[in-house]
């Protein structure tokens, strides 16, 4: 009985995907914790009892823009104790137009805001241009105030405009590249429990 040797030969889209995933890994290991999750979670707190103070009467909505602010969300969420909606959206804003405010919509907000105070919940305030337009989107079709909530304050001068500030910010943070707590880096570490910067970026 014969037997033949069985050869694996591997794909090169399967080795590139294993070379890009080691690089993932490398950039998480090599990374500087700008803010570990004890930090994180403190500051969370904190925003959370800012809003309770200020809107526990209000009946807001509250939006989550995905990605990013996926899990900021859900732990801010946990710390608002009084009546209020939650829904999601995700925006866009055209980068090949004149216009700041146009946004290309892939989940518009489903639940009516009219006449109500919304609370706009992201990740980062970083250049701010997406969440300016979401913001004044929410103005023009009814919202009766529009307040945010930002994890993350990058300081640097680049703001969609000089005085460009969220109503609630977690931390500050210089300007590097950074991922964790639902930023990410290259698709990946929106799940990193702490606030991590990209080694040399």
């Amino acid at each position: 009985m014969r037997t033949f040797a069985r050869f694996s030969k591997t794909h090169p889209l399967e080795s590139a995907m294993s070379a890009d995933l080691e690089h993932i890994r490398q950039v998480m290991h090599e990374a500087d914790c700008l803010y570990n999750e004890a930090e994180v979670e403190a500051a969370i707190a904190e925003v959370g009892k800012q809003i309770c103070q200020d809107l526990h009467d209000k009946n807001p909505v509250v939006f989550c823009v995905m990605n990013g602010g996926l899990i900021f969300s859900g732990k801010l969420l946990t710390h608002l104790q009084f009546p209020l909606e939650a829904s999601y959206l995700h925006a866009t804003r055209y980068r090949n137009t004149t216009s700041g405010g146009e946004l290309f919509w892939k989940a518009k907000p489903e639940v009516s805001f009219i006449d109500r105070d919304v609370l706009i919940v992201d990740d980062i305030l970083d250049e701010g241009h997406t969440l300016s337009a979401i913001i004044e989107f929410c103005k023009h079709a009814g919202a009766r105030a529009v307040h945010t909530a930002v994890l993350i304050d990058k300081d640097h001068d680049r703001k969609a405009s000089p005085d460009l500030k969220a109503t609630y910010t977690g931390l500050p943070c210089i300007d590097r590249y950074i991922f964790g707590y639902g930023m990410d880096y290259k698709g990946y570490w929106r799940n990193a429990n702490g606030i991590f910067a990209v080694k040399g970026l």
